[in-house]
């Protein structure tokens, strides 16, 4: 058994490591997380956390590579002041559509972050919808990946109408099979081609989407041209309404644009990462927060319970 159980953050999502403290009935351990003026990072650990289970909430959000270097900080800090247990808390894990070489001389940026948080004395990760479920292989301590499915669940539910639930791709086929299992719902597949990076062209779709609620159940919304293509041809094919569920808002270039003037009549997304002014842009976006599930996550972990029970 572990010592005390703490919670810090780096500034990358304070809110947050609030809501999740507020859930634990615990506080913010004090961590000062500021720059030199020369843009370096300074890190200083407030509190004592000798032989405590010590979990830092970060995710490595834009600016990514300033938040995993924090991160990083945050943990060698944490390990050279004696901590028994560090654990990342990353609920938006970052360069993880960069999980296999896809052309000559290009890295594994994902499997690079894993080795980089490691040899910073994370001894334990917790994310949420990982880009790719077999990056937690990248790591050599144990993963919990966990499924926003749950917060998301609750609201599509509510939904009254005929409802398919859409893969924007094949490599989102899995996720959105288990949210139509879950809803008792049929299933639709978007056959895309992928001309370069953030640029997809929808093509056709496999599957029965006329005259029902089609909801587009994807990882992360980025720059949201895969996923407005997407909601103009489901339309084509004679959707009757749609709407879109994302666990990441990475709202990066003319997202917040392209959303507004999308077809979607709503587009659920979860906080793991701060969208902030962003969301207040566009008025179909409804942010769902998922501290909840990472507060069981965490008290489950530090009680040494089982943590699959959040998977069900």
């Amino acid at each position: 058994m572990y010592g005390n159980l703490k919670v810090l953050t780096g500034t990358a999502n304070p809110e947050l490591a609030w809501a999740i403290c507020s859930h634990l009935g615990c506080i913010l351990s004090p961590a000062i997380c500021d720059t030199f003026s020369d843009g370096e990072i300074r890190i200083d650990i407030g509190d004592n956390v000798r032989g405590d289970d010590v979990y830092v909430i970060q995710p490595t959000c834009a600016p990514v590579n300033f938040h995993i270097m924090q991160l990083a900080l945050m943990l060698d800090a944490l390990k050279r002041a004696s901590a028994a247990r560090v654990t990342a808390v990353v609920p938006y894990y970052g360069y993880a559509r960069q999980d296999r070489k896809v052309s000559p001389r290009t890295p594994i940026s994902a499997k690079m972050v894993a080795d980089l948080l490691e040899a910073a004395g994370m001894d334990r990760l917790v994310t949420i919808d990982l880009h790719a479920g077999q990056i937690q292989g990248f790591f050599n301590v144990p993963v919990d990946n966990l499924f926003a499915q749950p917060v998301v669940l609750d609201h599509i539910r509510q939904i009254s109408s005929d409802v398919v639930i859409v893969s924007p791709d094949s490599g989102g086929v899995e996720r959105a099979r288990s949210y139509a299992k879950r809803l008792g719902a049929s299933l639709a597949i978007i056959d895309k081609r992928r001309d370069r990076p953030n640029q997809a062209t929808a093509m056709h779709v496999i599957g029965d989407v006329e005259g029902k609620t089609a909801i587009v159940i994807d990882d992360m919304i980025d720059t949201a041209g895969t996923l407005v293509a997407t909601g103009n041809v489901l339309l084509e094919n004679g959707a009757q309404e749609v709407m879109a569920c994302a666990t990441h808002p990475v709202f990066s270039g003319p997202a917040m644009e392209r959303l507004n003037d999308s077809p979607f009549s709503q587009i659920f997304v979860t906080d793991t990462i701060p969208c902030g002014e962003k969301c207040l842009r566009c008025s179909k976006v409804k942010v769902l927060s998922v501290a909840g599930l990472l507060a069981k996550a965490i008290h489950n972990i530090h009680t040494e319970s089982s943590v699959s029970v959040l998977f069900v």
